[in-house]
């Protein structure tokens, strides 16, 4: 079933082209303008200021929790009867070093506070926590697909590899367009979007 979107789009296929092109357009706009420095760093609202910003041209959801339980494969993200006392958790979490960090980006991963978008706007959100904290950002073209993903999954019980992957490919580059344009395609790539290179849009 095609979500309900802005566009009137009914074809996935179709839905899944534009809502690349119109996002990677937004997320372009966001380091171009620096509305990247106003979001809030290491919060829930500060993702959902991230997710509202690329997915609002698109989505009437656009940072708003969802109202309906999702999956993934064989694994139930957090249902809706916990999911606003565990993102206020999240929100209490620490965030002094590398590990609180990540720690905190994989319960906010089984938070999976939206209806769409969730990787693409927490791995955004990620990296301002980490750049705030620690003066570091992840270089993702270092990130293999399937090792992240796999990690992702596997961290739900045991972080130990996502900290492994994501510590060998920290970088001090904290302010460098490239390093965030190559990251937003790379980013869409783990989710299937790769149609379009955000620097051609």
């Amino acid at each position: 079933m095609v979500l309900a979107n802005k566009l009137n789009i009914t074809n996935q296929i179709e839905l899944n082209k534009f809502e690349e092109k119109i996002s990677k357009q937004k997320a372009k706009q966001l380091f171009e303008t620096g509305k990247i420095n106003d979001i809030e760093v290491g919060t829930f609202n500060g993702l959902s200021q991230i997710h509202k910003f690329l997915f609002s041209d698109i989505y009437d959801f656009a940072g708003k929790i969802r109202d309906v339980n999702i999956s993934k494969g064989n694994f139930r993200f957090a249902s809706l009867t916990y999911l606003k006392a565990s993102l206020e958790n999240i929100d209490k979490m620490p965030q002094t070093n590398f590990d609180e960090i990540i720690e905190k980006y994989v319960e906010i991963n089984i938070a999976h506070p939206f209806r769409e978008g969730n990787g693409r706007s927490a791995r955004i959100w990620l990296d301002l926590i980490l750049k705030s904290e620690i003066k570091k950002v992840i270089d993702w073209n270092l990130v293999n697909k399937e090792e992240y993903l796999s990690a992702m999954e596997r961290s739900i019980v045991k972080d130990i590899e996502i900290k492994h992957i994501l510590k060998n490919a920290l970088t001090d580059k904290i302010n460098e367009r490239e390093i965030f344009m190559k990251g937003i395609d790379i980013s869409y790539y783990y989710e299937g979007y790769a149609e379009f290179k955000i620097e051609e849009l």
